[in-house]
């Protein structure tokens, strides 16, 4: 007779393809290291109170005015804020004197929507490479089966978010036989140690942190690239619309 069953690890390359299937029972790990994430995750890290996560703008603007003038309503739709917007997609912007204490509702064209995919799994929370350390620790520490679901860009994978992905699975799996990978989730491991100790050089070699460079978010792009600068762990609990910080 075999052993126990091992927990695997799986890696989806975009929102559009996750399969609820395999969520059910799962610890989700939701990335989209360019911003949403990372701007997720440092907005908790200041002091936000909670986020919001909405798809669509017509509903962000409605869960905000419903929430009164405490709530900020933040996101991008091609970068840039939607008129009026109180903050957009940068990390830079989450400071701890615009956020602590308050709730934001927030919408992105690439992160809510992973987020809003991901919402069948047992448990959800947000990775970054901010946050790679303490987000695999999460994960470890729930004992399931994780999905570790990259945004990706439009609908397309995205350079930035497999990399992340994989040094999270790295993280995971080091120096321990516990886990079971799928063959997506060896090879964003096998992609994630080649970047883990120099994640800077993704700023050239991924197409959508050369994009922000271009219209002037080379900040941005360094901020995000940055490793393990925080170990909040955004979490959102089976029926639970919003994020709160897991740890500290």
């Amino acid at each position: 007779m075999g052993g126990p069953r091992r927990p695997t690890i799986d890696v989806v390359l975009t929102a559009d393809a996750v399969d609820a299937r395999q969520l059910a029972g799962a610890s989700a790990l939701v990335i989209d290291v360019l911003r949403a994430s990372t701007t997720m995750i440092t907005a908790l890290t200041n002091g936000a109170a909670a986020i919001i996560p909405v798809a669509d703008l017509d509903d962000a603007r409605g869960r905000a005015a419903a929430l009164g003038p405490d709530a900020l309503l933040a996101g991008e739709r091609h970068g840039d804020p939607p008129p009026g917007f109180d903050l957009g997609n940068s990390p830079l912007e989450f400071t701890p004197a615009r956020v602590a204490g308050r709730t934001i509702v927030m919408t992105t064209s690439n992160g809510t929507r992973a987020l809003a995919a991901a919402s069948g799994a047992g448990a959800v929370a947000v990775a970054a490479l901010i946050n790679a350390g303490a987000a695999a620790a999460w994960a470890q520490a729930r004992g399931t089966d994780v999905v570790v679901i990259c945004s990706g860009e439009l609908g397309q994978p995205s350079l930035e978010d497999h990399a992340c992905a994989g040094v999270v699975v790295a993280r995971l799996t080091a120096g321990t036989a516990d886990w079971e990978l799928t063959p997506a989730a060896e090879e964003a491991r096998s992609l994630g140690l080649r970047y883990a100790k120099e994640p800077l050089r993704l700023a050239a070699d991924a197409p959508h942190a050369r994009t922000l460079a271009a219209q002037g978010r080379a900040a941005d792009v360094e901020a995000c690239l940055a490793v393990d600068t925080t170990t909040v762990v955004p979490v959102r609990l089976p029926g639970v619309d919003k994020l709160v910080s897991g740890s500290r």
